[in-house]
């Protein structure tokens, strides 16, 4: 293996990297105007003592065989030979599908694995399942828009139009006077995309946008969610509350006829059922600014002023993912689109709705003329599926049936499910539910390449390969740069990758020829290379060879500039070009979705209380949002997320209000608790946080000192401890992770080190 620097690629951008004795030399792609501090989580990470490096497999399951048991995540485990582990896997996977067929068998792997568009573990394991076994049940949508994501192409269209193809930021540099986002434009999240993000520019758009004059305002209870550069204003609402919020600036802009009325008549259906829903004619509340003011914490003179001052500018509305991910999280998605809609700003240059700006770096930026292949995953035999957050429910309640977008479906009983590339104790709620939930399991078996939870509550742990220890090529579709991802490493001690594993388990099974048609990595891909060469060929377009490609580490694509083009066609003429919804216009009311009958997500926007609610008992919202020190919990023990923690422990930010009141002190370790469990932090004092909430990100790996415990103590600091597990409604079962409720005091009990980084006992 070569030590020259090489080019590679990563969730948070592209690098050059040599290794040098125990640590890489990270060098950002020259082109990158912003890089991602988030690379030097590669420094320490190849031969981090965290990772897993040999086959292992629990005692109890190697010694009793399958079959549900509680010492998952309570085990020891066995070392075995890759001889033997593919022997145990490939006979379980045998037993399962001759017994109970593909619906027995749960395709988890929900995750970011890889940049690498060929070793992206998610599509490795579905393609195996697919073609090896005949299927698998499997999960719809994501952790992060899975309200969103089934909202929109009821109201307005598929959310890649809305969010992907949304207004860009160049655009709104240009043209945008308000940007109003609801769950602010964090940095933090846009400096990350799947497939990979050569050039982070979201600082320099905010920046020349508000050099030109663009207002932004950011709806948070975090001061942090815009930075600096966009010179805005933070307005801090009481968290969960944005619907209310909106709804209370509609009413302002209708009793003052400051409404589009040509524009809501020519191009939406339903406004006026809104209407009569805000003044009170539907069910007889008046849901005026003073309504609106007693929820969301804020003046109502305020609101009305704040309304005013919308009509007649160039508005852009966006709501980040942050907002849907709680209780009736489809409500300020949908009146988002309301609102931007009253104004009359859909379809005009820097004005409008666009879902999510500022969430993924994807997200404002121009497309690519032709998109980079992907692996094909087969075609699964059977169509049982179940929402992604919904795997608990699953697990727990096989039979039972639920509400799923107008549907009405029933949950599998499912004896094994196989892991490749994602760590659900990391994006899942209540882990004491989740534990149980897995310990219903015959067989949990994952790939990982370290000591995660997951893996420690699996039956069989596979050691799989880091991105570096592997080629690849990674892409966007929105990232102009396709880079030849080049090994850095030789695989950590026994490490595998996914499609090596996959392939001898496909062997045993006699189907190796339908998972790998003959070819080995590199084969796959040249094809891909092959095939993007085709693609682009046919609009005239001619790129370097596989091999020149190879060599230089990097090529320039085509793009395109047609953010917005769907509602600017139907803007220009909403006859020829037809939203893809049932009325053909934005619905503001949807007759599809008032047809399903379900009273938590009516036909039209609505407030709706959630059920958690802060008390004398849990007096303080929690903010469970994503990290700034890594992507979910990837590299948790990397050197830059090492960096943002204290003495190893997860830092919560508290009002210094708050913090008086219970006499706690910058640095103090507190303790976050509910009926569900308790977690440990440390404390952070600031006025960047408005008071009655606190903010611990998620992603720190779960570290309970009680694994079996029903109200298990993390010491680490991961908040979905503490986190509800339910549906956002029963249209969209989306995650309800954000937003939970907590009482907070400082931690008088033994203070134990954090252990999540120590393999388990073997």
């Amino acid at each position: 293996m070569t030590q020259k620097p090489v080019m590679h690629s990563a969730h948070w951008g592209a690098f050059h990297a040599q290794q040098q004795g125990d640590q890489l030399t990270i060098e950002p792609f020259h082109r990158d105007p912003d890089p991602s501090p988030l690379l030097q989580n590669f420094r320490h990470a190849l031969s981090h003592p965290a990772r897993v490096a040999r086959p292992m497999v629990r005692r109890g399951w190697l010694e009793n065989g399958p079959g549900p048991d509680q010492r998952r995540g309570n085990d020891e485990y066995v070392a075995v030979s890759w001889e033997e582990a593919y022997t145990l896997v490939a006979n379980e996977l045998k037993r399962v599908g001759e017994n109970y067929g593909p619906e027995g068998i749960f395709g988890g792997s929900y995750g970011w694995s890889s940049a690498g568009r060929f070793h992206h573990a998610q599509s490795q394991v579905h393609r195996f399942l697919n073609t090896t076994l005949g299927g698998y049940v499997r999960s719809v949508n994501s952790y992060s828009s899975g309200s969103a994501s089934v909202l929109l192409p009821h109201i307005v269209g598929d959310m890649n139009e809305i969010a992907r193809r949304g207004v860009s930021w160049e655009e709104i540099a240009q043209h945008s006077d308000v940007v109003l986002a609801f769950g602010g434009l964090a940095l933090k999240n846009s400096q990350v995309a799947s497939g990979g993000l050569s050039e982070h520019t979201e600082r320099g758009f905010m920046q020349q946008a508000a050099q030109r004059g663009t207002r932004f305002i950011s709806v948070s209870p975090l001061k942090s969610d815009l930075p600096d550069e966009a010179q805005g204003e933070w307005l801090a609402l009481h968290p969960g509350t944005d619907a209310a919020f909106i709804l209370g600036v509609l009413s302002v802009l209708i009793a003052e006829g400051l409404t589009d009325e040509a524009f809501l008549a020519r191009y939406t259906v339903g406004w006026p059922q809104m209407v009569a829903y805000i003044r009170g004619e539907e069910d007889g509340t008046v849901r005026d600014t003073h309504w609106a003011a007693a929820i969301c914490g804020v003046d109502a003179a305020f609101i009305a002023q704040f309304a005013r001052q919308l009509q007649g500018k160039r508005v852009l509305v966006t709501v980040a993912h942050a907002l849907q991910r709680a209780e009736h999280g489809e409500q300020p998605v949908w009146l988002g689109l309301v609102l931007a809609a009253a104004l009359g700003q859909p379809g005009l240059p820097g004005g409008g709705y666009t879902y999510a700006l500022g969430a993924l770096g994807h997200y404002g930026k121009h497309h690519n003329l032709v998109s980079f292949p992907a692996l094909p995953q087969g075609k699964n035999g059977i169509d049982r599926l179940i929402p992604v957050a919904r795997i608990a429910d699953m697990l727990l309640n096989p039979g039972t049936q639920f509400d799923y977008n107008g549907r009405r479906l029933t949950y599998p009983h499912i004896r094994l499910a196989y892991w490749a590339g994602g760590n659900p104790f990391h994006h899942h709620q209540d882990l004491a539910r989740l534990r149980q939930a897995f310990c219903q399991l015959d067989t949990l078996i994952v790939h990982e390449i370290a000591w995660t939870a997951s893996a420690r509550h699996a039956d069989i742990v596979l050691p799989a390969t880091m991105t570096l220890e592997r080629e690849d090529i990674g892409g966007a579709p929105t990232d102009r740069h396709l880079f030849a991802m080049q090994p850095v490493a030789q695989p950590y001690a026994e490490a595998k990758d996914d499609y090596a594993i996959f392939s001898e388990l496909a062997r045993r099974l006699g189907r190796e020829e339908a998972f790998t048609e003959g070819r080995d990595t590199r084969g796959w891909l040249q094809h891909h290379y092959q095939q993007l060469q085709e693609k682009l060929a046919a609009h005239r377009v001619t790129v370097p060879t596989f091999e020149q490609f190879w060599q230089q580490g990097v090529v320039e694509l085509p793009q395109l500039k047609d953010g917005g083009r769907m509602i600017n066609a139907f803007r220009a003429d909403p006859d020829a070009a037809p939203l893809p919804t049932p009325s053909g216009k934005i619905e503001i009311y949807s007759a599809t979705i008032a047809s399903f009958d379900y009273e938590n997500c009516p036909g039209h926007p609505v407030w709706r209380e959630p059920q958690q609610q802060p008390n004398d008992e849990h007096p303080f919202w929690l903010i469970a949002n994503q990290p700034a020190t890594r992507l979910h919990s990837q590299l948790d023990f990397g050197d830059y997320s090492l960096s943002g923690k204290r003495d190893g422990r997860e830092v919560c930010s508290l009002n210094p209000q708050d913090a008086l009141r219970l006499a706690i002190n910058d640095g103090d370790i507190i303790e976050l608790y509910n009926q569900r469990g308790h977690v440990l932090a440390s404390a952070r004092v600031t006025d960047t946080i408005m008071p009655g909430v606190v903010q611990l990100p998620t992603g720190a790996w779960y570290d309970p000192v009680d694994p079996t415990a029903e109200r298990p103590l993390c010491r680490h600091g991961n908040p979905n401890v503490l986190t509800l597990d339910i549906g956002t409604s029963s249209l969209t079962q989306g995650c309800s992770g954000q937003i939970t409720v907590v009482q907070v005091r400082k931690y008088a009990g033994e203070l134990t080190p954090v252990q999540a980084f120590i393999p388990p006992y073997c």
